[in-house]
């Protein structure tokens, strides 16, 4: 993948329910359509109950190839020698999961072990990792990556981003963006994950080799830079040059920030119109104003305070100042080893002061917008047909049944990777 690829969205405009595309233009062109759908979450407030979600009742939606090329009415759906009875389910855009670290090798079990058992651990965190990484060879390395993402999509999740930054030297940082190149086109390059240890004498001299010799190898694999901009990784002088230097060699910006004390990395972000800020658990009055007047999105990582028993973001106080939210897992093997977005939105319902209608809409719509996407994260006319059929009748069952597997069946691009061929009911 070339560096600043950036996805196209040549979505047409839309009318109505059943768009520019007629019901009879689309009965001769959809392969699938499914039908019986209690509630359509489009991520369209110019459908259906007006809502964020543009929830539509009783609705179907046709595929044709990878794309929607219809939605509205189940009594009106056009007719194919393919059709999916929903028999009643809610059906959501995939997930879109817009921070993870999924390329490593090595455990932390005892690590997470010693945490909530009340006891220190002295392994060393994220070098513990580094090492690992750094000693596995390739295969293992995407092995362990082919089996998260297939894990993940088995819960829902149809698009992914996802971090260098265990390796933390010019080869083993460029190999990790290769490998993760294979799988998706959100990939990132976070050379600026810590200091390694054989830099511990020299951070200056490491922000030189990131900037310099790293870019150089990295930047033909990767669409965005990124950097940890906290107390004991980079600070703002530092993550600002990192950013900087990416952003020459047509790699877009997102950072971790304020996920561990108060910093300058979300105002470092909105200054640079960083994609996203990740974590915001921190924040001051300030941070929020210039979030809410950006187009920088909030991603917050829920999994990240379930599994370090640390301080929750506050998502009501971002949503209730206009700022744009989105929720991902941060899988990783050290603080949120998890890939399960309904988790994520369960927490966030739970935890963190969202509606059930608001986690959903940020963990696909507002994942999109951290990806600055426009054709995943919904479910309107010229969007990729990347779905998520639900074992219930709501998305709300997401948070109201934590912990259950409520995804029956995930189609990716118009096809069904996911499922049983002929799902049942859900209440039956």
């Amino acid at each position: 993948m070339n560096s600043g690829n950036e996805p196209t969205n040549n979505a047409p405009a839309r009318t109505g329910p059943h768009t520019a595309n007629s019901a009879v233009a689309a009965a001769a062109t959809a392969t699938t359509v499914i039908t019986d759908i209690a509630a359509l979450v489009t991520n369209d407030p110019s459908l259906g109950d007006g809502s964020p979600l543009g929830l539509i009742r009783d609705a179907a939606v046709a595929i044709e190839g990878d794309r929607v090329v219809w939605i509205g009415a189940s009594s009106k759906a056009p007719a194919t020698d393919n059709r999916v009875d929903a028999a009643g389910r809610a059906v959501i855009p995939g997930f879109v999961d817009s921070h993870s670290h999924l390329v490593f090798a090595g455990d932390r079990t005892a690590e997470f072990h010693a945490r909530m058992s009340g006891r220190r651990y002295e392994a060393g965190g994220i070098r513990t990792t580094v090492a690992a990484t750094r000693a596995a060879p390739d295969a293992e390395l995407e092995a362990t990556l082919t089996r998260h993402l297939d894990e993940a999509l088995r819960q829902g999740t149809t698009t992914f981003e996802t971090k260098s930054g265990y390796g933390l030297t010019v080869e083993d940082e460029e190999r990790a963006l290769r490998l993760a190149a294979r799988h998706t086109d959100e990939v990132t390059y976070l050379g600026a994950h810590v200091v390694p240890p054989d830099f511990a004498d020299d951070p200056a001299g490491y922000v030189d080799l990131v900037t310099g010799p790293m870019l150089d190898a990295c930047a033909p694999h990767a669409r965005w830079i990124d950097v940890f901009c906290e107390k004991g990784a980079f600070d703002g002088d530092q993550a600002r040059a990192i950013l900087t230097a990416g952003k020459a060699r047509g790699l877009h910006p997102r950072i971790h920030a304020n996920q561990l004390s108060y910093g300058p990395g979300v105002q470092l972000a909105v200054e640079l119109d960083a994609a996203s800020a990740d974590h915001c658990t921190h924040l001051t009055q300030q941070d929020v104003d210039a979030l809410a007047s950006g187009d920088t999105v909030a991603t917050l990582l829920p999994g990240a305070e379930f599994s370090t028993r640390a301080e929750w973001p506050d998502a009501r106080r971002l949503l209730d100042a206009g700022v744009t939210v989105a929720l991902s897992t941060d899988c990783n093997p050290g603080s949120s080893y998890t890939s399960s977005m309904p988790f994520c939105i369960a927490l966030a319902v739970r935890d963190m002061g969202m509606t059930p209608d608001e986690a959903v809409w940020a963990a696909t719509a507002g994942g999109a917008a951290a990806l600055r996407r426009t054709d995943v994260g919904r479910l309107t006319v010229g969007a990729r047909a990347d779905l998520a059929l639900l074992d219930a009748p709501s998305p709300v069952h997401l948070a109201y049944r934590p912990g259950v597997p409520l995804v029956a069946a995930v189609w990716r691009a118009g096809r069904r990777v996911t499922g049983r061929p002929d799902p049942m009911p859900w209440d039956r």
